[in-house]
């Protein structure tokens, strides 16, 4: 991957190896076809408290991304510095999820060809279950093929404020089944980890699952 910025504005200097992280994550699930054009956003926390996220800029080629083409947030979606760029439209989506997710420090959102679609095919059993997958061993805790993992679907809209605040509302009534992560119809998957590998190991894992889901589907 080509470093298109040698070096980092001021405000990221410390944060240089995160970002670079984020970056390798980008091309790679760009080569994937995980993050076409603009599409996805990735985030780590920074600190807790105060929230600090450092979270990719908007619109911003994810197989292209820069060192300048992050921003570190606060709790609500604001900016610490204001000479950095726009966050990502769905900022508020990543803090929700490090309100809500303690254990949390990373979290990814990618827009595959299989997420979209199955999203939408699922979208009114308000889900999907996956489940007798050897696959499912790579998500944290899960110790058997046999266990389901459910994975919530939420409607699409450009209302970010009101999509994080369903978001939020599922957390807090049904927490065991937000344990790995969420579908948006039509849209895109987003899953998390307690740090960027773990949270890595589960975009691979669920996109692979999804994959397998949606084969067996075009088979039957």
């Amino acid at each position: 991957m080509t470093d298109q910025l040698a070096h980092a504005p001021s405000y990221l200097a410390e944060y240089v190896e995160q970002v670079d992280a984020l970056r390798e994550l980008g091309y790679r699930y760009w080569q994937e076809g995980w993050s076409r054009g603009t599409s996805s956003n990735y985030s780590v926390l920074l600190q807790r408290d105060p929230m600090h996220i450092l979270v990719t800029a908007s619109g911003k080629d994810k197989g292209r991304l820069s060192r300048g083409d992050f921003v570190v947030v606060d709790g609500a979606g604001n900016r610490i510095h204001e000479d950095a760029p726009k966050s990502s439209a769905e900022t508020l989506l990543h803090c929700i999820g490090y309100q809500c997710l303690p254990e949390v420090g990373a979290i990814l959102h990618t827009h595959s060809p299989w997420a979209t679609v199955l999203s939408q095919r699922f979208f009114p059993a308000k889900g999907i279950e996956l489940q007798d997958f050897e696959m499912l061993k790579g998500l944290r805790g899960v110790t058997t093929h046999q266990q389901t993992v459910w994975l919530p679907i939420f409607d699409n809209t450009q209302d970010i404020p009101a999509l994080a605040a369903q978001v939020q509302l599922f957390a807090q009534n049904y927490p065991s089944q937000l344990a790995y992560g969420y579908l948006i119809r039509r849209h895109g998957l987003y899953t998390w980890g307690r740090d960027l590998d773990e949270a890595a190991r589960h975009v691979e894992v669920l996109e692979f699952l999804l994959e397998c889901l949606g084969r067996t589907i075009c088979m039957q």
